[in-house]
């Protein structure tokens, strides 16, 4: 029976069969590079039509045995491996600041839900005040005084977990709230066990489906903020790659070589439909509540049979 539903659902969801895809090809960028004996800092200017501003010689922005993707308006560099590299340090940038955002969020979440009164309020309205900061006006003045020779990844992961744990901390302390009052914790409780060991036993376990789930929509928004930051240029600098910095870049290529434009902005666009899809996925897998009532809207009703009462 069990063999049957796997069977009958299939291998896996395509979102996530891409994403996986996606995820190994950023993780083997260096190896990719090596295999293809393409830098991603290297420029070829043999490959560029100066006469004409630095347009790629040849179709299709200069695809060739070579370079896969074509390589880059005015420099030549080899767009494939940079689109490559760019998936690393976007994936890199999303996922680091999400990891934080959630250890911040949960643990101040729980705080407040299992601290005394002074404790909850104050970190309610401090969460309060976080989410009505206007972020992307703090975080480009932030990113902008910040010196130059600090790691701009590790910064972009800071600054976008420091102005974005607040909803995480908001669930989670709703949900301790409800949980405190179960059973278990009351006779954890009694039974001498202190906040951290009731938070570490008792309310973690059951507080995973739902932290999971809000993480899997925090990685997109992720995506999408790096991507507008490096866009506006206080991000990613060049030389390093990412898709936001390679979008800003590309705009005053368009008409020339749309394909620059095109590749990074396609490949944003559907990771982070997949993992929005994939978010979904997992709230109605996580979640019984949704499970259940969607089971209960797939069922037809019965066909009325001779001999049912009227």
């Amino acid at each position: 029976m069990g063999g049957r539903r796997r069977r009958r659902r299939g291998p896996g969801p395509p979102p996530a069969t891409g994403l996986a895809l996606l995820v190994l090809l950023a993780l083997a960028a260096p190896l990719l590079s090596a295999l293809t004996g393409q830098d991603p800092d290297a420029y070829h200017d043999d490959l560029v039509d100066s006469a004409r501003g630095g347009v790629p010689l040849g179709s299709w922005g200069g695809i060739s045995g070579e370079h896969w993707l074509g390589v880059e308006p005015g420099t030549g560099r080899d767009l494939f491996i940079r689109l490559v590299y760019g998936a690393r340090i976007s994936l890199l940038v999303a996922f680091g600041a999400t990891v934080l955002q959630v250890l911040l969020g949960v643990g101040l979440g729980i705080a407040a839900g299992l601290g005394n009164r002074l404790v909850d309020s104050v970190l309610s309205h401090l969460s309060d005040v976080f989410l009505a900061l206007p972020t992307l006006a703090f975080v480009i003045a932030l990113t902008a005084v910040v010196p130059g020779d600090f790691p701009r990844p590790l910064l972009l992961i800071l600054v976008i977990a420091l102005f974005g744990w607040a909803g995480t901390a908001r669930i989670v302390r709703a949900q301790t709230l409800s949980l405190k009052k179960a059973d278990f914790v009351a006779a954890a409780r009694l039974g001498g066990s202190g906040p951290l060991r009731v938070a570490r036993r008792e309310l973690l376990p059951s507080l995973a489906a739902p932290v999971i789930t809000y993480a899997a929509i925090l990685l997109p928004s992720n995506i999408v903020a790096e991507a507008s930051l490096s866009f506006l240029g206080v991000g990613i600098r060049p030389p390093t790659p990412s898709w936001g910095q390679m979008l800003s870049s590309a705009t005053t290529w368009f008409r020339a070589d749309a394909a620059y434009v095109l590749l990074p902005a396609g490949l944003l666009f559907l990771t982070v439909l997949a993992f929005t899809v994939l978010g979904d996925a997992l709230r109605v897998a996580l979640d019984p509540r949704e499970a259940s009532r969607l089971g209960a809207g797939r069922r037809r009703p019965r066909k009325a049979r001779k001999g049912d009462p009227a």
